[in-house]
């Protein structure tokens, strides 16, 4: 499964995952901030997944 990332710290990345469900998860890419991550849209001839940003945390110093 692919899964596609819109808004927030991944905005634009693009993510292979097993083929598995994927139900969203908080994730973050080197220093940035955190952000939660939920499925918005799921291509049913891809299968390629659209997730978007719900909620972002600044990252503690």
């Amino acid at each position: 499964m692919i899964v596609r990332f819109a808004g927030g710290p991944l905005a634009g990345i693009k993510l292979e995952t097993t083929d598995a469900p994927w139900f969203g998860d908080w994730l973050t890419v080197g220093d940035a901030d955190w952000a939660l991550y939920v499925p918005v849209h799921r291509d049913p001839a891809t299968g390629v997944v659209l997730a978007e940003v719900r909620v972002a945390v600044p990252r503690r110093p």
